[in-house]
């Protein structure tokens, strides 16, 4: 049971910022925000969607990438985080679980998701 003020505070920021329907499976584009010193600049961050877990303010989600000589990146981002400048869904996956960490396991053609035909 959450206290009413919190609960209405946590309201209000879900409410300021606009986030795409997305699940497990998906590819995301984000645009991230870093700090260089005084300077910031929006970095780009492609990958699979491994999983989301938690509820309101404090969501998360996973993300999966193949970095450089193939070695797989993989960064958890708060749902609502000010850093994140920018979610965009370039595919849906087809997929049957709610978290696929069977992904770290496969390389090439193998880690390849099926996209949703609608």
């Amino acid at each position: 049971m959450k206290n009413r003020y919190i609960a209405s505070f946590e309201a209000a920021q879900i409410a300021s910022i606009e986030v795409p329907a997305f699940r497990a499976g998906d590819t995301l584009r984000l645009g991230v925000e870093i700090k260089e010193g005084e300077k910031k600049r929006v970095q780009t961050f492609e990958g699979v969607v491994i999983g989301r877990s938690g509820n309101g303010v404090d969501a998360t989600f996973t993300i999966r990438k193949l970095g450089a000589n193939n070695i797989g990146v993989e960064r958890i981002f708060p749902l609502y985080c000010e850093s994140l400048k920018a979610i965009e869904v370039l595919r849906r996956g087809d997929v049957r679980r709610a978290k696929l960490n069977y992904l770290r396991a496969l390389k090439g053609k193998a880690a390849k998701i099926r996209e949703l035909k609608r």
